[in-house]
């Protein structure tokens, strides 16, 4: 059966019994990522590139911890090493 890319509007042939919702797969026409969004009748998506993104976010929020922490314990010795002139 053919579906339609919902980029460039090219039939692609998919055979419904080799797909599940959610799958992905490539546009060979113009190359974007869909994903299959129903099976009767077979329809695509536009794939999220979201998780791509959350994991580039994940990595950031990580790094931005490590900074936190490390100028926390900056801080703290900075506090260590100030004289009160008791």
């Amino acid at each position: 059966m053919a579906a339609m890319c919902p980029e460039c509007d090219s039939d692609i042939d998919i055979d419904e019994a080799d797909v599940d919702i959610g799958d992905e797969l490539s546009c060979s026409e113009c190359g974007a990522l869909l994903s299959v969004a129903t099976i009767a009748p077979l329809e695509l998506e536009l794939a999220d590139d979201d998780d791509e993104d959350e994991d580039d976010d994940e990595e950031e929020e990580e790094e931005e911890e490590d900074d936190d922490e490390d100028a926390e314990e900056e801080e703290d010795d900075d506090w260590g090493d100030r004289d009160d002139g008791d």
